[in-house]
């Protein structure tokens, strides 16, 4: 009897063992599921740029040269890269339906791009439609960077924020080299869309064009943090394909919801200290993609320790001066502290 009662309490203690590891990868699962990205307190990072009062870019300044304000209070300079500093660059490439059209000239303008890139700058080639694919992972090989562009290919719905999100996560193994994005859209997201669309059903059509507040996306909001998290500047090549104007007749459902992809874009660049470039004609891509790459060239990199210790969850504004008054600075606006 005494053997039957030791044999019952041995099976029963590893069935409870077993179901408290069940529990706790359920909960860890859970927990990775639910993350919540936070902006590392103990350091904030910002790419700038200075151009003169005719817009010519200024790359010969110092750390000096520099003052940095978190919600007006003056901050500490930890460090300070040149222009001249390597950046991480993630090229992500629209490979949807709706580029099937101009893919030829999609990769001649990439390659102008990658071209115009210092030679020490890693780039990674990402293609996004129905599914999101890493062409190729960071490299300074021109020659593995073009094969990935040239093989660039896909038809299908637009994954853009399944891909920004690849893109971040790629760019946080990169370490502390300065980090951005540069792609290629209309900014339509298929999903997005979709939601913003069924969102708008219960509005009459005199209220539906400002009915959305695209600064509300639950999406868009997470590729903010993440970007934020790591300085990342993101540059959107917005193209010219979706445009309902283009159209005989848009609704007003159509009008909405490509003026709120189109605003999401802006909230992108300028939240991220990038710039939003409009293609208006196809043959204006490969200049715009250049003019990226020489924006890139000419940015300064910043970091600072925030004087305030509390990380309570609030909008910080950032302002960033230079000791020249006649020279204009630019970078992010700011972040949520977490």
């Amino acid at each position: 009897m005494r053997l039957i009662i030791l044999d019952f309490i041995m099976r029963f203690s590893k069935t409870l063992t077993l179901f408290f590891l069940l529990m706790l990868s359920f909960l860890t699962a859970a927990a990775q599921d639910d993350e919540v990205i936070r902006v590392d307190s103990s350091i904030v990072r910002l790419n700038v740029g200075v151009v003169d009062v005719k817009g010519r870019p200024i790359t010969s300044l110092t750390k000096e040269n520099f003052t940095v304000y978190e919600d007006g209070i003056k901050q500490n300079i930890l460090s300070f890269e040149p222009t001249v500093a390597p950046f991480s660059v993630v090229m992500i490439l629209d490979m949807s339906g709706s580029t099937l059209g101009f893919r030829e000239t999609i990769r001649q303008s990439a390659f102008r791009f990658v071209d115009a890139l210092a030679p020490a700058d890693r780039v990674a080639v990402i293609e996004f439609y129905d599914k999101v694919n890493l062409r190729t992972d960071f490299t300074v090989d021109r020659k593995k960077i073009g094969e990935s562009i040239a093989a660039a290919n896909g038809r299908g719905k637009t994954q853009l924020y399944k891909a920004l999100d690849v893109a971040l996560e790629k760019l946080s193994k990169e370490g502390t080299r300065r980090k951005a994005v540069i792609v290629l859209t209309d900014g339509v997201d298929s999903a997005v869309r979709d939601s913003d669309r069924s969102f708008l059903e219960k509005y009459k059509e005199s209220e539906i064009v400002a009915a959305l507040k695209p600064e509300t996306s639950e999406i868009l909001n997470r590729i903010l943090s993440k970007s934020d998290a790591q300085g990342v500047t993101i540059y959107p090549l917005a193209l010219p394909t979706g445009d309902p104007f283009k159209l005989a007749d848009p609704t007003p459902i159509q009008i909405a919801l490509f003026a709120a992809a189109r605003d999401r874009l802006k909230i992108l660049a300028a939240r991220t200290g990038g710039t939003l470039n409009t293609i208006n004609r196809l043959e204006e891509m490969g200049r715009l993609y250049a003019a990226v790459a020489a924006d890139l060239r000419a940015l300064y990199t910043v970091e600072y320790q925030p004087t305030n210790a509390k990380r309570d969850v609030k909008w910080l504004a950032i302002k960033i001066e230079v000791n020249n008054p006649e020279l204009i600075s630019k970078t992010r606006q700011g972040y949520f502290a977490k």
